[in-house]
């Protein structure tokens, strides 16, 4: 890969799971800067003209394509805020892979904002994985705060695999979505705070058009001293099915605040939503001692199971 060093290139690997993320449609960002850049025929990415970040076009009508576009910040201090807009043209297949890691090792804070802007056309279906990673010895924070707005036209499937890997002090994801009808978003949030660290994940998502759905799931573990708040707003304009759920499991000294909110405008729409926060079962542990795991083997083993 062009600029990027070792430890970039291992944060790469683990934000995309590919040695390969320089391979077809790509763009790497590095410490602020665009570090390499290549598009194809149907996947065309441009520099934003009037700030930093970048425009994305999906051709109308392709099918199973990749486009990967991590970020990665090894300089203690940097802070930076990226705009992303996604415009997918009708009928097209397409995965996108984002994500960002940052690498602290001195003093200051580091952070990236995120502002992503998805326009879906009609019928086309997208895949959206996002991972958040922190790592480094240094006694700045590793700060990441993402804000995504999406636009579904009508038949239009947006998948999102929202993910915390680990080592990330503070976070503020904020997700507002409108659908069209027949649209369908489905979001899968997955995260796991220790220590002190702070993670809040909100989203909005207004049903316009009959036949449109949502279905916003989150697992997450608080350990330690850290706090998470999970607050999902589903609101039905229209005949349309509507599912929001928060599975937690609290450890230690952690705090989790769940904030279900539903608001049904049309006769048919039809809204539930789910919240379930609780410790791990003792029974659980102690059958997977009986195996031969440690406390903390066990312990692993199952937090590892349900964050999958």
């Amino acid at each position: 890969m062009l600029n990027i060093d070792k430890i970039q290139q291992d944060m790469i690997r683990e934000l995309t799971g590919t040695d390969h993320a320089d391979e077809g449609a790509f763009n790497i960002r590095a410490n602020g800067e665009s570090a390499a850049r290549h598009s194809t025929q149907a996947i065309r990415i441009e520099s934003k003209k009037d700030g930093s970040g970048i425009d994305l076009y999906i051709a109308p009508g392709i099918t199973q394509d990749k486009v990967h576009i991590p970020v990665v910040l090894t300089r203690s201090g940097l802070k930076e805020v990226v705009y992303n807009d996604f415009h997918i043209g009708e009928n097209a297949h397409v995965e996108i892979v984002a994500g960002c890691g940052i690498h602290n090792c001195g003093a200051l804070d580091s952070e990236h904002d995120g502002v992503h802007r998805f326009w879906i056309g009609k019928g086309a279906a997208v895949k959206y994985v996002e991972k958040h990673m922190g790592s480094g010895d240094g006694k700045g924070k590793r700060i990441l705060n993402p804000g995504t707005e999406v636009h579904m036209e009508e038949n239009s499937t947006l998948e999102m695999e929202m993910s915390q890997i680990r080592g990330v002090d503070d976070t503020v994801r904020t997700t507002t979505a409108e659908l069209a009808a027949g649209a369908k978003l489905v979001v899968r949030e997955r995260l796991m705070t220790h220590g002190k660290q702070r993670a809040v994940s909100t989203y909005d998502v207004v049903m316009n058009g009959p036949g449109a759905s949502a279905d916003v799931v989150s697992r997450s573990v608080a350990k330690d001293h850290s706090f998470q708040k999970f607050e999902a707003k589903l609101t039905g304009n229209a005949a349309c099915t509507g599912h929001t759920e928060c599975d937690s499991i609290i450890m230690d000294d952690g705090r989790i605040l769940a904030v279900p909110a539903l608001e049904a405008n049309d006769v048919n729409a039809g809204l539930v939503h789910e919240a379930a926060i609780g410790k791990i079962a003792g029974d659980q542990l102690i059958k997977l001692m009986t195996l031969g795991l440690t406390e903390q083997e066990a312990e692993e083993q199952i937090i590892n199971g349900f964050l999958k």
